[in-house]
C-alpha cells in the first residue's frame, strides 16, 4: 500500500472535491498575457512584412512574360497581346529546357515580341522578298510579329539583319504565356542548326509542354463531372455523420468485431507461417546453407525466416489475448466513453461543422503567406545588360558587355546580335537586402498562425463538450449555445495560452524543417555515420513533436475547463493522465482503431462507388444518372477520394476531441466525487454500471448554486 501511495504522490495528488465546480468556469481571467502581447506584436510585424512586400514586390514578373523591350504581355499597352513569341526559339531550347525558359524569361538569346495569337501555319521569308518592305511582307499579310515600332517602309533584309522581324514562323500552341511549336510542324532550313536538332527540340518541348493539352482536358473533365464529385463529397459527409451517430448503438459490437478481426488475422498469419516452415523444414532449406546475402528475397526460402515470423506473431497474439482478458473492464469503459461521445455530438451538432471554420482560417493563413512569399520573391527592379551570342566577332570589341542598358532604347551597333537582355532583380533597398530574413519571418508566421488556429479549434471544442459532461441533467442543463460560448470565452481569455502552446510546437517544427534542409543539401557528401546521426536527430525531433502535440491537446482541454495558464494546465493534464496511464493507453488504441475503421469505411465506400460510376460499370441507371464521358476517368475518382478523406478527417477529429475531453472529465469525476448524495458522479449510468458504482442521490436533487 505504501508503494502505491508513493506512486500516486509521484504524479500529483488527486483532484479534491469542489462544491462550487459546475463544469467550465465562468469567472476566469486572461492567461499568459506576456505571450498574448508577444503574439499580437508578431502579428503586427507579419502585417508589416506583408505591406513591405506589397510595396516592393511585383508578381507580374512571374505571372506575365516580358518582351525584348521589358514590357509585360497581357496587360497595359499589350493587353490585347497576351502571348510571347520567340523569333528563333531553337536558340533557347537546344541548350536548356522549358522550365528554365519559363523561369528566366528574357534571358533567352533571341528577340521576343508580344502577340495577340500564336502563328497557325509554317512560313519562311523567301529570298525574292528581301527587297520588299516590311509593310508588304508582314503587315499586309496580317503577320504582326515584328518588334514594336518597326516602320513599314523598311526593307525586309534590313529588318532581318537587325533582328527586328522573324525570318520564319512555325505553327505554335500557347503554354505558360509563350508560343511553342507543334511537333508535326514543317521545319525550315536554318543556318547553323540541323533539322534533326530542331525536331528533337520540338519533341522535347512537347514532352515538357503537354501540360497545356492536359490542363484543357482536365478542365473539360471537371466541367463534365463537378456535380457528381459534389454528390460523392455529400455522400462522404452523410456517411461520416451516420457513422458517428450510430456509434451510440453499435460501438460495443463494432469494437469487439474489430478486435476479433485483428486476432483472426494474426491467427491466420501464424497458420501460414507454420505451413511455410513445415514445407521448408522437410526440404532441409536452412539459413546455414544460404549464408549472408544482401538479396532479402532469398530469405523467403529458408525455414528460420518463417520460424521467426511465427514466433513474433504468436507473441503478439498472446499479448492481445492477455490484454483482452485482463483489460476487459477498461475496454468496456472505452466503449462506454465512445457511446457517450456520440451522444454528446448528437446533442451539440454544431460542433460537427466547426472544422469548416478551422479550414477557412487555415486557408487565410496559407493564402496570406503564399502572397507574401510571391511578392517578396519578385521585389526589386529588373536589371538589363548588353549581350551578344559571340562577343569575339568584328564590331563587338568596343561594346561594353554585361553593363547596364535600357531595353526601351533601340540598340544601334555593328556588333551582330547585340541585345539588351534581362539579367535579374536589383538587390538594393530595404526589402531586397533583408529578403532572406523577411522570408524566414514569413515562414515562422505561417507555422505559428496555423498551429494557433488548430489550437483554437481544439480548445473551443473541448469547452463545448466539457459543458455537456458536467451538465446534471442532459440535455436540460447543457448551455443554450455551448460552442459559441466556448469560442468567445477562448478568444477573450486564452489567446495567449494558445499562442504559447503553438509557439512551442512551431519551434520544434522549424527545427525539423531546418534539419531536413541540411540533410537534403548535404546528402551527396555524407558518409554513413553522418547519415545515421542525422537520422537519429530527425527521429528524436519527430517523437518530440508528437509528444508536444499530445501534451498541448490535453492542456487545451484543461484550459477550456478551468481557465488556468498553459503551464499549469499542461502539468495538471499530464499528472492526471499518468495517474490513469493504463486507461489512457486502452482508450487511445481503441479510439484509434475505431476511427481508422471509420475513415476506411467512408473513403473506401466513396472510392469504390466513384470507380464503378465513372468507369461506367454500374448499368441500368437511366439517362439522368448516366456517367459522363471523360478523358481521364481517374481524375474525378481521385478528387472524390481525397475530398472524402478530408471530410472524414474533419468529422472524426471532432469526435476524437470529444472522446479525449470526456475522458479527462471522467477521470476528474472519479477523483472529485464518490457517489454520495452530496458528491454524486456526473458520468452516465453505463459507466457507473461498468465501474460497479452508483449514485446514492440523483444529481440536482439538492439545490445547488449555479
Amino acid at each position: 500500500m505504501g508503494e502505491q501511495d508513493q506512486d500516486k504522490e509521484a504524479y500529483g495528488k488527486p483532484a479534491k472535491y469542489d462544491p462550487s465546480f459546475r463544469g467550465p468556469i465562468r469567472n476566469r481571467s486572461c492567461t499568459d498575457i506576456i505571450c498574448c502581447v508577444l503574439f499580437f506584436l508578431f502579428i503586427l510585424g507579419y502585417i508589416a512584412v506583408g505591406i513591405l512586400a506589397w510595396v516592393y514586390g511585383d508578381p507580374k514578373q512571374v505571372l506575365y512574360p516580358r518582351n525584348s523591350t521589358g514590357a509585360y504581355c497581357g496587360i497595359g499597352e499589350n493587353k490585347e497581346k497576351p502571348y510571347l513569341l520567340y523569333f528563333n526559339i531553337f536558340s533557347c531550347v537546344l541548350n536548356t529546357n522549358i522550365i528554365a525558359i519559363a523561369q528566366n524569361g528574357l534571358k533567352c538569346p533571341t528577340p521576343q515580341v508580344c502577340v495577340s495569337s500564336c502563328p497557325e501555319a509554317s512560313w519562311t521569308v523567301e529570298p525574292r522578298q528581301f527587297s520588299q518592305t516590311v509593310e508588304q511582307v508582314f503587315y499586309a499579310a496580317n503577320r504582326n510579329f515584328c518588334l514594336p515600332g518597326v516602320p513599314g517602309n523598311m526593307q525586309v533584309l534590313q529588318s532581318l539583319q537587325q533582328e527586328l522581324c522573324p525570318s520564319f514562323l512555325l505553327p505554335s500552341t500557347p503554354a505558360l504565356g509563350r508560343c511553342f511549336p507543334w511537333t508535326n510542324s514543317t521545319v525550315p532550313e536554318l543556318p547553323g542548326i540541323s533539322n534533326t536538332s530542331i525536331s528533337q527540340s520540338i519533341s522535347g518541348l512537347l514532352d515538357s509542354l503537354n501540360a497545356r493539352d492536359i490542363s484543357v482536358k482536365i478542365f473539360e473533365d471537371f466541367a463534365q463531372s463537378w456535380y457528381w464529385i459534389l454528390i460523392a463529397l455529400g455522400l462522404a459527409l452523410v456517411l461520416s455523420l451516420l457513422f458517428i451517430l450510430l456509434l451510440r448503438l453499435v460501438a460495443g459490437p463494432l469494437v469487439f468485431v474489430l478486435i476479433i478481426g485483428v486476432l483472426g488475422v494474426l491467427a491466420y498469419g501464424i497458420y501460414h507461417c507454420w505451413e511455410e516452415y513445415r514445407v521448408l523444414r522437410d526440404k532441409g532449406a536452412s539459413i546455414s546453407q544460404l549464408g549472408f546475402t544482401t538479396n532479402l528475397s532469398a530469405y523467403r526460402n529458408v525455414q528460420e525466416t518463417w520460424l521467426a515470423a511465427l514466433i513474433i506473431l504468436a507473441v503478439l497474439e498472446g499479448v492481445l489475448l492477455l490484454m483482452l482478458i485482463f483489460l476487459r473492464q477498461r475496454i468496456c469503459i472505452a466503449i462506454a466513453l465512445l457511446k457517450e461521445a456520440s451522444r454528446a455530438v448528437g446533442y451539440i451538432m454544431s460542433t460537427m461543422f466547426y472544422p469548416l471554420v478551422t479550414f477557412a482560417l487555415l486557408l487565410v493563413c496559407i493564402a496570406y503567406w503564399a502572397i507574401i512569399a510571391l511578392f517578396l520573391a519578385t521585389s526589386g527592379q529588373p536589371q538589363y545588360v548588353f549581350w551578344a551570342p559571340n562577343s569575339s566577332l568584328p564590331g563587338c570589341e568596343k561594346v561594353p558587355m554585361n553593363t547596364s542598358c535600357d531595353p526601351m532604347e533601340q540598340v544601334n551597333s555593328s556588333c551582330p546580335g547585340l541585345m539588351c537582355v534581362f539579367q535579374g532583380y536589383q538587390s538594393t533597398g530595404l526589402a531586397q537586402r533583408s529578403l532572406f530574413n523577411l522570408q524566414i519571418y514569413a515562414v515562422l508566421g505561417l507555422f505559428w498562425t496555423i498551429n494557433w488556429v488548430l489550437a483554437l479549434g481544439q480548445c473551443v471544442l473541448a469547452g463545448a463538450f466539457a459543458s455537456f459532461y458536467w451538465a446534471f441533467h442532459k440535455p436540460r442543463d447543457i448551455p443554450t449555445f455551448p460552442l459559441g460560448s466556448a469560442f468567445l470565452r477562448t478568444l477573450r481569455y486564452h489567446t495567449g495560452s494558445l499562442a504559447f502552446g503553438a509557439l512551442i510546437l512551431t519551434l520544434v517544427q522549424i527545427a525539423r524543417v531546418i534539419l531536413e534542409y541540411i540533410d537534403h543539401k548535404l546528402r551527396g557528401a555524407q558518409n554513413p555515420l553522418t547519415r545515421c546521426i542525422l537520422c537519429c536527430f530527425k527521429c528524436c525531433l519527430w517523437c518530440l513533436e508528437k509528444f508536444i502535440k499530445f501534451l498541448n491537446r490535453n492542456a487545451y482541454i484543461m484550459i477550456a475547463i478551468y481557465g488556468k495558464n498553459f503551464c499549469v494546465s499542461a502539468k495538471n493534464a499530464f499528472m492526471l493522465l499518468m495517474r490513469n496511464i493504463v486507461r489512457v493507453v486502452v482508450l487511445d488504441k481503441v479510439t484509434d482503431l475505431l476511427l481508422f475503421f471509420g475513415k476506411l469505411l467512408v473513403v473506401g465506400g466513396v472510392g469504390v462507388l466513384s470507380f464503378f460510376f465513372f468507369t461506367g460499370r454500374i448499368p441500368s441507371l437511366g439517362k439522368t444518372f448516366e456517367n459522363p464521358q471523360l478523358n481521364y476517368y481517374w481524375l474525378p475518382i481521385m478528387v472524390s477520394i481525397l475530398g472524402a478523406y478530408l471530410i472524414a478527417s474533419g468529422f472524426f477529429s471532432v469526435f476524437g476531441m470529444c472522446v479525449d475531453t470526456l475522458f479527462l472529465c471522467f477521470l476528474e469525476d472519479l477523483e472529485r466525487n464518490d457517489g454520495s448524495a452530496d458528491r454524486p458522479y456526473y458520468m452516465s449510468k453505463s459507466l457507473l454500471k461498468i465501474l460497479g458504482k452508483k449514485n446514492k442521490g440523483t444529481p440536482g436533487d439538492k439545490k445547488r448554486k449555479k
